[in-house]
């Protein structure tokens, strides 16, 4: 067992919510809700950010394979930028533990403040390099926004955005300059605003 995590908080029907997308300039926010099985321990559980992309990749197949139950939800563009970011990432959490195939007791939800749900739920602070079921949201919720991101690429090339997954990193606000944004382009958010405002 990995220091950091508390396998003890891997109790019978908790929900772990965690979400990946919230600073990127373009694309969804990705939330995810996972009920671990205790019976089947999952090894290397960890902040999604701390592993290679190999691991988490071969942790997402193993935990959609082993939890109790899973669901993997977002919200678009669109409803960023018509309901603000955070309310937008409350929803997409919301979804997902709603999703779920078995109703959970409880959800911890990575951060500082919870969804309106249905069930009991806690914020955790570092949820994800505390709580296994957090950290295995987490994983599920990146793998599956960076291989949309690299779809995304395909369909937008230019930007970079398969290398920078649409966080505002030179490459991609020099691109947004030179090409202008694109329909997946967060228009709320200040960069991608200026730009069209500084175009009329």
């Amino acid at each position: 067992m990995q220091l950091g995590l508390d396998f003890s908080l891997v109790e019978e029907l908790v929900a772990g919510v965690d979400e990946v997308g919230r600073g990127p300039l373009c694309g969804p926010v990705v939330t995810a809700a996972v009920i671990l099985d205790p019976a089947r321990p999952i090894l290397g559980l960890n902040d999604s950010k701390k592993l290679s992309e190999a691991r988490r990749d071969a942790l997402f197949d193993e935990i959609r394979e082993k939890a109790l139950a899973w669901c993997i939800a977002r919200a678009e563009v669109e409803e960023i930028d018509q309901l603000n970011i955070l309310h937008a990432t409350m929803l997409a959490m919301q979804r997902a533990v709603e999703g779920l195939s078995v109703t959970p007791k409880l959800a911890l939800i990575d951060g500082n403040r919870c969804p309106k749900l249905k069930v009991p739920s806690a914020p955790v602070v570092k949820g994800d390099s505390q709580v296994p079921a957090i950290a295995a949201a987490s994983i599920l919720a990146k793998v599956s926004r960076d291989r949309e991101m690299a779809e995304l690429d395909a369909t937008y090339p230019g930007y970079g955005i398969a290398g920078h997954k649409g966080y505002p990193t030179a490459v991609h606000l020099e691109a947004l300059r030179r090409l202008g944004p694109t329909p997946i382009h967060r228009r709320s958010f200040g960069p991608v605003r200026e730009l069209i405002e500084g175009s009329r």
